[in-house]
């Protein structure tokens, strides 16, 4: 049975104005995720909407690895006719592509490798200081995830370093349903620890981060 996870993942998120958006929608369901998903090395593909923060259109691709970006299968790909006209990149506002190598967990797990496209996810996309860069992933895959993780709801957490776009860092927890960082089991992990406030400010988020998204359509 063939993964449906990897050691990659490529977030494209954009808000598309409101006179287009019935077509981006048609585009992207009917076309484009279909072709995305003919790329040897892209495992899995969802769309989800922005329930807080945004932007609002998320498509998310788990790939086998980062090195399916290099592939002339996925460099080569002509843009259709269709795609000319309602692509994120061109028609899109608050507009990003990041492609990202998984650095927490350590090593793909068959649990990971064989869990679908979750209902709902909550993403951070962050930077950090060099200076405080290897005390700060020590934290945040050490402490910060897993506290979260015991969270009824919470799937699983996993971390990423950007090799395309920006920022540096993102953390994408799966969740049951879009409400999991609404209730009381994972509000009280926030401060649970002591090193968390002091870890949390040595951080800088990105514009809307962290967000939380819906899913909304899958092949």
């Amino acid at each position: 049975m063939a993964n449906k996870k990897g050691t990659g993942l490529m977030l494209v998120g954009a808000d598309i104005p409101d006179d287009k958006e019935e077509e981006f929608n048609k585009w992207y369901q009917e076309e484009h995720l279909q072709e995305l998903l003919g790329v040897p090395g892209i495992l899995n593909a969802a769309r989800y909407e922005a329930t807080k923060s945004g932007p609002k259109h998320l498509a998310v691709y788990e790939l086998e690895s980062i090195d399916v970006i290099n592939t002339d299968a996925f460099k080569n790909r002509p843009r259709t006719e269709w795609g000319q006209r309602v692509s994120p990149s061109l028609i899109g506002s608050n507009f990003f592509n990041l492609v990202l190598d998984m650095i927490h967990p350590a090593a793909l797990t068959d649990e990971i490798a064989n869990s679908d496209m979750a209902n709902a996810l909550q993403i951070g996309r962050m930077d950090v200081p060099a200076a405080n860069d290897d005390e700060w992933n020590k934290w945040y895959s050490g402490v910060y995830v897993p506290n979260y993780e015991k969270a009824p709801g919470c799937i699983r957490g996993r971390r990423w370093k950007a090799v395309r776009g920006t920022p540096q860092y993102a953390t994408v927890y799966e969740f049951e349903d879009e409400n999991v960082s609404e209730t009381p089991e994972w509000l009280k992990q926030r401060e649970i620890h002591p090193d968390n406030g002091r870890m949390r400010d040595i951080m800088t988020h990105a514009d809307g981060s962290p967000g939380i998204w819906k899913k909304t359509f899958q092949l």
